[in-house]
């Protein structure tokens, strides 16, 4: 049996596009910026993509710190959290941030061509 090549329709720039859109004072999830990016990108894959700017970057500034798990919660640690909180983001004694206080209509932003 051949084993099929799957060939993704969207790059780490598309991801970072997409997490660039998330307005200061909001976060988004994994899942929520995969939905926006499409072309086979799927919550790991936006991870992946912003564990790269570590080693190679982007041209323009990537608010990667507004990215979160889907239960509101850092994936990154302590830089994540401060950088949320610098920016108004409140997090609770749990390590939480609150979704629907917090979280980004990402369907609003959809509404405007981006991709």
């Amino acid at each position: 049996m051949a084993m099929e090549e799957v060939v993704m329709a969207f790059s780490n720039e598309d991801v970072f596009e997409a997490v660039r859109r998330i307005p200061k004072g909001n976060v988004a999830t994994y899942g929520q910026i995969a939905r926006l990016v499409r072309g086979g990108c799927g919550p790991r894959q936006v991870g992946w993509a912003l564990a790269a700017l570590g080693r190679h970057g982007s041209e323009r500034p990537v608010p990667w710190h507004r990215v979160v798990n889907a239960k509101g919660m850092s994936s990154l640690g302590a830089e994540q959290l401060e950088r949320l909180v610098a920016e108004g983001v409140v997090i609770d004694e749990r390590g939480r941030i609150d979704l629907r206080r917090f979280g980004w209509d990402e369907f609003e932003a959809a509404e405007g061509s981006w991709r």
